[in-house]
C-alpha cells in the first residue's frame, strides 16, 4: 500500500512538472551541439547523475630550461593556427625561489613554442629579441619593446582574433598589463610573433589586472569579451574575483561587472580561462586556478619539496602554505557561471615538483590531437603547470579528454532517467555522444509539448544503443529520419543503463 502511494505521489509530482513547463516558453537549440554539463535542458533526472570527468595526465611535453625562460614560467596561451599549434608563456624565475637567489635574473619575457602534434614541441628561432647578445631565440617580447605604456610581458595572454571584420594585420593580439596609466593594452600582429602596440589607451581601467587578463571573439553573439582578475569587499570576491565586460570593438570597453556562481562555495580563484568550447561555441568554459593557503600542519609538512616551501614560507608565509588545483565552471551567458566544487585536476600523487604554489595551472585554451590509441578518434589536450618555482624550470604538463568529454548524464546498472525541457530543433536526425558498459544501453523517446510519447519514437520503438562513439545517429523501427518533428515543441526521454550521456545533437546528417 505505501509502494502504491508512493507512485501515485511521483506521479503527480511528473504532472505537476510538466503542467508548470507548459507554459515556458521552449528552448530552440537549432542544430547546435548540447553538452550536458550544467541543467539549463534538463528538467528531471531520476537514477542518472551529471558526473564531472577528470582528464588523464600524460607526458610532459615542454620544459622552459632555455637560458631566457626559468621556473617562474606562467600564464601560458594555447592556440591552433593551421597546420601547427602554439604556445605562448612567459620566461623568467620566480622571486622567491632558491634558483632566483643562484642566478638572479631580473628579466621577463614573452616566448612562444611551436608543435605539428601537439606533443613534440619546438622552440622557433625568430630573431626578434636580443638575450645576451643573441637573437637565436624564440623571444616575442622583453620589458624594452613595451615601455611606452610601462608593460610587462609577465601577464599577458594571446589569441586569434576570428572576427571576420577583423584586419589581417591585427589578426593575432596579445592583451598585456601597462602601467601608463595602469590598464589593460592589445599588442597587435599579422603573423603571431612580430607585434606593436595598437593604442597607447587601455581599454580596460578597472581592475587589479594580476592575473591572466584576456579577451575574445565570441562568434554566436558577435561581441568581444574580456575577463580579468579584481578585488572589492567582503567574500570570495574580496579575495579573488572575476569581472567581465562587453563590447563590439576591442579597443574600448564599458564598466565590468562580477562574475557569479549561484549555489558555488566561496572560493579563491587565481584566474579564469574563459573561452568559448570549440565544439559548441555558445557554451563558456572556464578552468580556473583554486588558490587555497591551508597553513601550517603535519600534513602540511609531509608534502612534497618541504625545504624549498620553508625557504618561501621566509619570504612571505603563504608562499609556503598555498596550494593549488584546477576547477571547472560552464556559462550560458558569460556572466552567470556554474562552477563544480570537486577540482578537475587534482595535484595528484606526493612526488617533486606536486603540491605547489602555481601547480596545475591550466593554460588557457585547448586542441583536438590524435588519440595514443589507433583508429580511436581525436581527442582534447589541455596543458598544465608543474614544478612552479621549483629547481631550475616549470614543466608543461599534457593532459587529454575525450571529446565533449567534461561532464555525463551518467546512470548505474539499475538504470535511469532524464527527461529535457521542452525543445525545438532543426534537423533530420538524432546523433549522440554515448558511452556505455558492454550489458549498458541507451535508449531514447521523443514526447510532445505535454510529455506524451509520439508515435513512432517511443521508448519501445527505439533500438537499444550501446558502445562507445562521438556521433552515434539514433534510430526507431521505422529508421533515423525525425524530420517531421523539426520545428515542433519537443521533449527527449533518455532512458540510460550503466551508460554515460555526453550531448546530442539534431542535423541535416551532413555535419551541420
Amino acid at each position: 500500500m505505501k509502494l502504491q502511494s508512493l507512485f501515485i505521489f511521483c506521479a503527480c509530482i511528473n504532472s505537476m512538472l510538466i503542467a508548470v513547463s507548459r507554459g515556458a516558453e521552449p528552448i530552440d537549440i537549432g542544430s547546435r551541439r548540447e553538452l550536458l554539463v550544467d541543467h539549463h535542458l534538463i528538467e528531471r533526472l531520476d537514477g542518472v547523475r551529471l558526473e564531472l570527468h577528470r582528464p588523464v595526465r600524460r607526458e610532459v611535453v615542454f620544459r622552459t630550461d632555455a637560458a631566457w625562460e626559468g621556473n617562474g614560467s606562467g600564464y601560458q596561451s594555447v592556440l591552433q593556427d593551421g597546420d601547427r599549434f602554439r604556445i605562448y608563456y612567459r620566461g623568467g624565475h620566480h622571486p622567491n625561489s632558491k634558483a632566483y637567489k643562484t642566478i638572479k635574473n631580473s628579466w621577463e619575457t614573452l616566448c612562444v613554442a611551436e608543435s605539428k602534434d601537439g606533443i613534440n614541441w619546438t622552440r622557433p628561432e625568430l630573431g626578434i629579441v636580443e638575450f645576451q647578445g643573441s637573437k637565436k631565440n624564440n623571444l616575442i617580447l622583453n620589458r624594452a619593446m613595451v615601455r611606452e605604456i610601462g608593460g610587462s610581458p609577465a601577464h599577458t595572454a594571446v589569441f586569434k582574433d576570428t572576427n571576420p571584420d577583423c584586419p589581417d594585420s591585427e589578426r593575432y593580439k596579445i592583451v598585456i598589463v601597462g602601467t601608463r596609466p595602469r590598464g589593460l593594452y592589445l599588442l597587435v600582429s599579422a603573423n603571431g610573433t612580430h607585434f606593436q602596440l595598437k593604442s597607447n589607451k587601455p581599454f580596460a581601467t578597472q581592475g587589479a589586472f594580476d592575473s591572466q587578463n584576456l579577451m575574445f571573439w565570441d562568434s554566436v553573439n558577435g561581441v568581444y569579451r574580456e575577463f580579468h582578475r579584481a578585488f572589492s569587499e567582503g567574500g570570495y570576491k574580496g579575495v579573488r574575483g572575476i569581472m567581465t565586460a562587453v563590447s563590439k570593438t576591442p579597443t574600448s570597453f564599458p564598466e565590468p561587472q562580477w562574475l557569479e556562481y549561484p549555489g558555488a562555495a566561496e572560493q579563491a580563484l587565481y584566474t579564469n580561462q574563459i573561452q568559448p568550447y570549440f565544439r559548441a561555441p555558445h557554451i563558456f568554459m572556464g578552468f580556473p586556478m583554486r588558490y587555497n593557503d591551508r597553513g601550517w600542519s603535519p600534513s602540511m609538512t609531509k608534502l612534497p619539496g618541504l625545504e624549498e616551501r620553508q625557504f618561501r614560507a621566509k619570504q612571505n608565509p603563504r608562499y609556503g602554505t598555498t596550494v593549488t588545483d584546477a576547477s571547472f565552471m560552464t556559462s550560458r551567458d558569460g556572466l552567470t557561471f556554474h562552477r563544480w566544487g570537486e577540482a578537475f585536476i587534482r595535484p595528484g600523487p606526493a612526488r617533486k615538483d606536486a603540491w605547489v604554489y602555481g601547480d596545475n595551472f591550466i593554460f588557457w585554451g585547448m586542441v583536438p590531437t590524435k588519440s595514443h590509441l589507433e583508429g580511436a578518434p581525436d581527442e582534447i589536450s589541455l596543458y598544465a603547470t608543474e614544478g612552479y618555482w621549483q629547481g631550475n624550470a616549470t614543466s608543461f604538463r599534457r593532459y587529454t579528454l575525450r571529446m565533449d568529454g567534461f561532464v555525463s548524464a551518467q546512470a548505474p546498472f539499475k538504470g535511469g532517467q532524464l527527461l529535457t525541457k521542452p525543445l525545438k530543433f532543426d534537423g533530420s536526425q538524432l546523433a549522440i555522444n554515448f558511452s556505455t558498459s558492454a550489458v549498458g544501453s541507451i535508449r531514447v523517446e521523443i514526447q510532445d509539448a505535454d510529455g506524451k510519447p509520439i508515435p513512432g519514437f517511443t521508448l519501445a520503438e527505439c533500438d537499444e544503443q550501446f558502445g562507445d562513439q562521438l556521433e552515434r545517429v539514433v534510430s526507431w523501427k521505422n529508421g533515423m529520419d525525425v524530420s517531421q518533428l523539426s520545428g515542433k515543441i519537443v521533449r527527449l526521454h533518455f532512458e540510460l543503463k550503466d551508460a554515460d550521456l555526453f550531448t546530442f545533437q539534431f542535423s541535416n546528417g551532413n555535419g551541420r
